[in-house]
């Protein structure tokens, strides 16, 4: 449940709602907004009885939530989340593209390509220091090395670095490397995991699980807003069906679905979606045209020789021509867009 107060609402008006609320045994969640403050109840087993609030002084109306996630439904919150990281703005009217290679392979390698993608229009650079592998034999990522490549990228170009994050254990670690930390597709119901990215001073970019409903991302999204953390990026990155012309199959309907039941920014993720390079760019514009907010793209120099996923990565040319048809789709589309 949702009460709304008057923009006339005192503070004293505004802390009296907070304590009949937890007097109740629910938790209440003070929402500001444009020119009101909302306060949502969490943490009730079943309805509540909005008369309780409705006579309050300073209450304006109280709004019952329908859906089972909350604290990242339109309903608590009708206006776009917009996260900004470094000059990167995700969840506005703009594309945020971050770009990189699956996995860090080198410092040389980093830079090289971070160079690339920075001057063909990436605002983020991605890169994995932590890789989860279907294999216990392929490479594993450089840790805490990889990490200190990612910040050396940010130092020399500018651009802030997303990676993920595998285990509780190493939360920390890379908490204070990354600017955006990811939570990947096999980790998306790992509650502790969230629990402690709602704990994060940073933003945090949950993918899709491989089999997971959009209710299920939803909710595991609420795990780490009702910790605290409300800057929460989702990811669609494909789900696993039975067609073998891909490695998953791009939900291209969840980005306007998520967008209308959702205030968090949504970005998509072609490259671990089609598997194949020649699917990537198609997906992108696709992405872009159901309006996205983002894209995050894997791009490698010598993809013949990638110790992670070469055969998904984009050649820099090519994500330099995706950048410009990226702009003239996004400008055609949604240019003067607000939701």
């Amino acid at each position: 449940m949702l009460v709304v107060m008057s923009h006339l609402a005192t503070q004293e008006e505004i802390d009296n709602v907070i304590s009949v609320v937890e007097k109740r045994g629910y938790m209440a969640r003070h929402i500001p907004g444009g020119d009101r403050v909302s306060i949502g109840i969490l943490h009730n087993k079943g309805s509540v009885d909005a008369s309780h609030f409705r006579g309050l002084a300073g209450v304006k109306e109280v709004i019952p939530v329908t859906r089972p996630y909350k604290l990242v439904s339109r309903e608590f919150q009708p206006e776009n989340t917009i996260i900004k990281v470094g000059d990167a703005e995700i969840g506005g009217n703009g594309m945020a593209i971050m770009a990189g290679p699956c996995a860090i392979e080198s410092e040389k390698q980093a830079l090289t390509i971070a160079g690339h993608v920075r001057k063909a229009g990436a605002h983020i650079f991605r890169g994995g220091a932590f890789k989860p592998r279907t294999s216990p034999y392929s490479f594993q990522g450089l840790g805490k090395k990889g990490l200190e490549i990612l910040a050396k990228v940010r130092e020399e170009t500018g651009m802030p670095v997303v990676t993920e994050v595998m285990d509780y254990e190493k939360f920390d670690l890379v908490e204070e490397y990354a600017d955006i930390i990811q939570i990947g597709t096999r980790n998306m119901q790992n509650f502790s995991l969230l629990r402690r990215a709602g704990k994060a001073k940073k933003p945090i970019m949950l993918k899709r699980g491989m089999a997971a409903t959009i209710d299920e991302w939803l909710m595991a999204a609420e795990y780490i807003l009702e910790e605290g953390n409300p800057r929460v990026i989702l990811c669609e990155r494909g789900v696993r069906t039975f067609v073998n012309h891909s490695r998953n199959t791009l939900d291209i309907s969840a980005i306007p679905v998520v967008r209308k039941e959702s205030h968090l920014p949504i970005i998509v993720d072609p490259s671990h979606a089609a598997g194949i390079r020649d699917q990537v760019i198609p997906l992108s514009l696709a992405a872009v045209a159901v309006n996205a907010h983002g894209l995050m793209v894997e791009v490698h120099h010598m993809p013949d020789e990638a110790l992670s996923d070469g055969a998904q990565s984009l050649y820099p040319e090519q994500f330099e021509a995706l950048c410009q048809k990226v702009a003239s789709i996004h400008k055609l589309f949604h240019q003067g867009a607000d939701t």
